[in-house]
């Protein structure tokens, strides 16, 4: 099957699907699509007991409409040019439609992170972050990496070190790479981000009232019910957040397994179980699903498919119960399967737009780097002072003391981690009206191919501004 599928071919298809609700000249439609610069490379690994590997690196720069270009590094044996090349597209439409000023990018490393050491694993980051600075893809003005499947902080913390012996010249060297843990210049709600943003993505949704009621949904998340796949950081915290929000999460499909309750799951006894023993096989409070990928075809209200591309095709499609599906991964359902979907009323939203919590701070973390200067440090003082002096003007004027726990609440300057939120809440907020926007001005049917006419009109606006199409 992985031979069938080729993920920037889909993507390509979805811009040309887009296309037809644009008029711009089919040359300038090619060049949006077309990737700019793909680079494959192998190294060598001297492994630990004395032998050689060769491993596999990848990173493509899809778009250079705007610099620098953006997007993660994974590291996974299911890499491969056509992947890596569709997930950069993907970015580039990404950045575009929630208006964070990147071009696309991805990379990747084809390995089984299981077979090696974690000095291996250094190693194999560090000689990566090599071969990309020797031919200049990677950069705070060039490309700048972030994680991805199989990567997380600490391998960004390699990157990051590893450039900055190339460069220790650069003011600017942290910024070639966000995710970073805090001791290195990373920033406050990065792991959460993604999550985060999938959770506000599906309230924005289920508040369309219209939208609900054709689909037999009342609006709003609370009671809903909501199945999961993958429990790794974004599924982890988009099925946490949307809990919080008041939805019934009754599944988990992990890779080895699944958990299926009615009644209901608690996500962070899950994610405690799974932290101790390696997998969620073996819950207590659930039905075990031998094969976890069943656990798309149940009944729920809400299907979030949070793992990897191409989870939901023409085989499955026609077996989905859920009424919404918000793609927390990238590219989980392919064209064949949405066209089935959308014939059966399924309402997608799609992960260009649901996903984009990780970019959008990961932009506030680069711009953190290159200001060197922590969000709220020069303000957040002065902004607790003032609302002290308002808060007791307040009751003096009344002549009654505020609770202490409430007047501790609204006096508080704001924290990096409240102005990260609230910067994440307003991006995903008003992508969503621009999207809908969108959608109503050019009658489009569905939310994907809005969110590619959104992203297709801004790049070609960037192109067109640049000159390279008068």
């Amino acid at each position: 099957m992985k031979s069938e599928y080729n993920l920037f071919n889909e993507v390509s298809g979805f811009v040309d699907a887009a296309s037809r609700y644009t008029d711009h000249p089919k040359g300038l439609i090619e060049q949006i699509k077309a990737c700019n610069s793909v680079y494959q490379f192998n190294f060598p690994l001297h492994r630990d007991n004395g032998d050689y590997e060769v491993i596999e690196g990848f990173r493509v720069q899809h778009s250079h409409h705007k610099l620098p270009v953006k997007g993660g590094i994974r590291f996974s044996t299911e890499v491969e040019v056509n992947e890596v090349m569709g997930l950069a597209a993907l970015m580039s439409f990404k950045c575009a439609l929630v208006d964070v000023p990147f071009g696309g990018a991805k990379g990747g490393v084809n390995i089984d992170k299981k077979r090696f050491s974690i000095n291996e694993l250094e190693k194999i980051t560090r000689r990566y972050t090599a071969e990309l600075i020797k031919k200049n893809f990677i950069g705070p003005a060039i490309d700048v990496p972030a994680p991805d499947l199989g990567t997380g902080a600490r391998e960004m913390a390699w990157i990051a070190d590893t450039y900055m012996a190339f460069h220790p010249e650069s003011i600017n060297a942290f910024g070639c790479v966000t995710g970073k843990p805090l001791s290195q210049s990373g920033i406050e709600g990065r792991t959460e981000a993604t999550g985060k943003g999938v959770s506000i993505g599906i309230r924005e949704a289920l508040n369309l009232k219209e939208e609900m009621k054709k689909i037999g949904l009342s609006p709003g998340i609370r009671g809903k019910s909501v199945i999961v796949q993958g429990l790794g950081n974004v599924g982890y915290y988009a099925a946490l957040y949307l809990q919080e929000e008041g939805a019934k999460i009754i599944g988990i499909a992990e890779h080895d397994g699944g958990l299926f309750n009615k009644k209901g799951l608690n996500v962070d006894k899950v994610a405690q179980f799974k932290m101790e023993h390696g997998t969620v096989n073996g819950f207590p409070d659930a039905t075990a699903v031998e094969n976890s990928a069943g656990l798309l075809e149940y009944e729920s209200d809400i299907l979030v498919p949070a793992a990897l591309e191409n989870q939901i095709t023409d085989e499955n499609a026609g077996r989905i119960k859920a009424k919404v599906i918000g793609e927390a991964a990238n590219g989980p359902i392919t064209r064949a399967a949405e066209k089935i979907l959308l014939e059966r009323g399924v309402f997608i939203i799609p992960d260009i737009f649901l996903n984009a919590g990780g970019v959008t701070v990961s932009y506030f973390e680069w711009l953190k780097n290159l200001s060197r200067v922590s969000f709220g440090k020069i303000d957040k003082h002065y902004d607790m002072l003032d609302n002290l002096r308002i808060v007791e003007a307040i009751e003096k004027a009344s002549g009654q003391k505020l609770p202490t726990a409430q007047r501790k609440a609204i006096v508080k300057g704001a924290s990096e981690m409240d102005l990260v939120m609230s910067g994440l809440e307003e991006s995903m907020i008003s992508s969503f009206e621009s999207l809908i926007k969108t959608r109503r001005d050019h009658n489009i049917p569905d939310l994907r191919t809005a969110a590619f006419v959104h992203s297709l009109n801004k790049i070609a606006t960037s192109y067109i501004d640049l000159g390279v199409f008068p």
